[in-house]
């Protein structure tokens, strides 16, 4: 019989002994490595607040970590998490900081590329294993896992948010709102909508030759 400690499975959404510590954390950290693309080989967790107080006890930083390597809340391998990225290569780092005026359960999060290029999003466990992204390279941001998600890149080009906005509303999708984020010739584009995605509408999407990055996330994500 398997003993376990901490990160045992307390229901059936999540591994540790709390939503905001450990589900809402793993969920920042997938969401920023689907939003800012994988294939970092270094990452840095600037813990504020709460976070910063006790995320060794929580296992915030496993969970943390986890997600960066794309496991959801409910995924048992988090308790081995440092042992996992230690075998792929992918250097980490925990630290912490005031953040400023921002939720107690604050994390920056830093990833490096290998051509020294470096991502940085900023988000915020809100309770129940719920998150809030506020921050991307500097530019605020302000969306939940409130509505599903549909994230874009692209190369900088006019049209391509009305090439977008068109194909939703041809589906019959309504926008909740509508961000952008642009890092020199490309953008990060972020919309919320009143429903899932269905494949068809997003490889119709994909399609266009500007965009580089197509990714849905249903709500609750």
């Amino acid at each position: 019989m398997s003993s376990y400690n901490l990160f045992d499975i307390l229901g059936p959404i999540m591994i540790g002994p709390s939503s905001s510590h450990t589900a809402g954390a793993c969920r920042i950290s997938k969401t920023a490595r689907i939003v800012a693309g994988g294939g970092f080989n270094k990452i840095n967790f600037i813990l504020h607040g709460s976070f910063a107080e006790t995320y060794m006890g929580h296992g915030t930083d496993r969970a943390l970590l986890a997600g960066a390597m794309m496991m959801d809340p409910d995924d048992e391998r988090i308790r081995d998490s440092f042992k996992i990225a230690k075998k792929v290569g992918l250097e980490y780092h925990f630290e912490k900081a005031d953040l400023g005026d921002v939720h107690p359960n604050t994390v920056k999060i830093e990833m490096t590329y290998p051509d020294g290029k470096v991502t940085t999003i900023t988000g915020s466990s809100i309770g129940g294993g719920n998150i809030r992204i506020i921050e991307m390279n500097g530019i605020p941001l302000n969306f939940t896992s409130k509505y599903p998600l549909l994230i874009v890149r692209y190369v900088d080009k006019k049209g391509i948010i009305a090439f977008i906005s068109s194909h939703l509303a041809e589906n019959d999708y309504n926008i909740e709102s509508l961000q952008t984020t642009k890092e020199v010739d490309e953008v990060t584009l972020v919309v919320e909508l009143d429903k899932d995605l269905d494949e068809g509408t997003v490889e119709e999407i994909r399609k266009n030759e500007s965009i580089t990055f197509v990714k849905h996330l249903q709500k609750g994500f």
